[in-house]
């Protein structure tokens, strides 16, 4: 008689496809029943690619021919196949459920802040979460978790994420020297951020939050192309021209088909510590327009505080330090809503942009001395 502990024996030998572990150790096994001649297995795997699940089922049924099982029923579950996305199934990491990519449209918003702060408090509701820093050029998540004098370990060929604040951190940052630079082209960054995806021992992880650099360049569509982006956050400040740039980055997120989950305004106001009053310094409420024009919405509006910049600067973020804070809670609402925009996608099976098609990258041609460019 075929015993469960005989049956899981023989589907360590199915790798998944593309990796070197089984699917037994990612995890991906949930049940094993062998009631007498009666063998049933439930699988649920992370990739939605049909090409994955047939691969799956010949190797399932290649592995139970060798102890002698010939009838079983085999289910496998796996999520729904967006409508369209620029990732089409692919990931390179399939052992963690969403990734969020937070971007900006320019510098000096506050997004690496703003990805910390979210990725903090998400882990604090419950989640099992991961935090990379894909800022190749400004990797500054280390100094804002506390983690700029811890080496990461390595484990074969492999690198063991750094847990700081309840969540699992990595960025190149640790990887470096601090202080050193990156002089790197294009096919450089698009190579070490997909190393940081794949030689990085990330844990079964509810979500993967991703700062992102700020703009739309190789950086954003590598990221798309390598895993199945679930959404994407922009963070932006009340002012027109931060604004200006934010519409690049929600137009980004459209053309490569990622769901765009909301926009975070930072900076926006200012809580006297006296008072409790509220004043618009850089202005307030500015993105609520924006967010329409594009069908989303603000997932939050969070004021200038120097609690927030020496709480970066240290190590400890506020949402940690102080957790009763007005700050925090803002935070916190953020996350709530981040993560119900999550599951609202995932129900939905991703978001459906069959008007807007891909233009990603451009020509430019000469005719009679005047040159003409498309995107």
């Amino acid at each position: 008689m075929t015993s469960n502990d005989s049956i899981k024996e023989a589907l360590k030998n199915v790798t998944y496809p593309g990796f070197t572990k089984s699917i037994v150790d990612f995890g991906f096994v949930k049940k094993i029943n062998a009631d007498g001649e009666k063998v049933e297995i439930d699988i649920k795997v992370t990739s939605s690619s049909a090409e994955v699940e047939k691969q799956i089922r010949d190797d399932v049924k290649k592995a139970l021919e060798t102890i002698g099982v010939k009838e079983y029923n085999l289910n496998i579950e796996k999520p729904k196949m967006p409508k369209e996305s620029s990732s089409h199934g692919k990931n390179i990491a399939p052992y963690i459920k969403n990734f969020v990519m937070v971007s900006s449209g320019k510098g000096g918003v506050g997004k690496s802040t703003t990805t910390v702060n979210l990725a903090i408090s998400l882990a604090k509701q419950g989640k099992k979460v991961g935090l990379l820093d894909a800022d190749i050029y400004g990797p500054n998540i280390p100094r804002m978790i506390g983690t700029v004098d811890q080496s990461p370990e390595i484990v074969g060929n492999k690198v063991k994420p750094i847990i700081s604040h309840g969540i699992e951190t990595m960025s190149m940052g640790s990887l470096m020297g601090e202080g050193q630079s990156l002089i790197w082209r294009g096919a450089m960054v698009t190579k070490a951020i997909q190393q940081l995806l794949q030689d990085i021992l990330w844990g079964d992880l509810d979500v993967l939050v991703i700062d992102m650099p700020p703009g739309t360049g190789d950086a954003q569509l590598t990221l798309a192309q390598s895993v199945p982006v679930t959404a994407g956050v922009c963070v932006t400040t009340p002012q027109k021209v931060a604004l200006d740039d934010t519409a690049r980055s929600l137009d980004m997120f459209k053309k490569l088909h990622i769901p765009i989950a909301g926009i975070v305004e930072n900076m926006s106001g200012f809580i006297c510590p006296e008072t409790n009053k509220e004043y618009d310094i850089f202005g307030k409420g500015t993105t609520e327009p924006l967010a329409k024009e594009y069908d989303t919405v603000v997932l939050g509006e969070i004021p200038i505080d120097p609690t927030i910049r020496e709480g970066g600067d240290i190590g400890k973020p506020i949402v940690s330090e102080f957790p009763d804070s007005e700050i925090t809670k803002r935070y916190d609402i953020a996350a709530k809503e981040l993560w119900k925009m999550i599951e609202k996608i995932n129900e939905e099976g991703g978001v459906d942009n069959e008007a807007v098609q891909p233009t990603i990258g451009g020509s430019c041609s000469s005719n009679s001395g005047k040159s003409s460019c498309s995107v």
